[in-house]
């Protein structure tokens, strides 16, 4: 994701109970330093069925919901990912970060679409 910084906070680094914490803001690559300046996610894995899926449970402050990544493949050398999150935020965070977040996660994908299609 778009100015994000991800590390892994749990012992075990896959499967369910691994626990990440990822933060977003101008700062992203001197977190913990203005740390006030973005948002800290953190996640822990609730479902593992690899390669194709994934679900998240977000555990943080302000950032609570779940999330589900999953691939579904279309043929032998592609697939479609699906990406869905469930958030529950305070409305008016969320409308004062909602513009920055369309932008990012768009931007974000657009990156992700043309790693992918090489």
């Amino acid at each position: 994701m778009l100015s994000t910084r991800v590390w892994l906070t749990s012992e075990i680094s896959e499967g369910v109970g691994t626990s990440i914490a990822a933060f977003t803001g101008p700062a992203h690559r001197i977190y913990p330093k203005f740390a006030r300046f973005g948002l800290l996610d953190t996640m822990t894995v609730t479902k593992w069925e690899p390669p194709f899926r994934c679900d998240v449970i977000h555990t943080g402050k302000i950032l609570k919901g779940t999330g589900t990544f999953r691939l579904e493949p279309t043929g032998a050398n592609s697939c479609t990912f699906y990406w869905s999150e469930t958030i529950d935020i305070h409305r008016a965070l969320f409308l004062l970060g909602a513009p920055f977040l369309w932008v990012g996660v768009r931007i974000s994908l657009a990156r992700f679409r043309r790693l992918v299609a090489n």
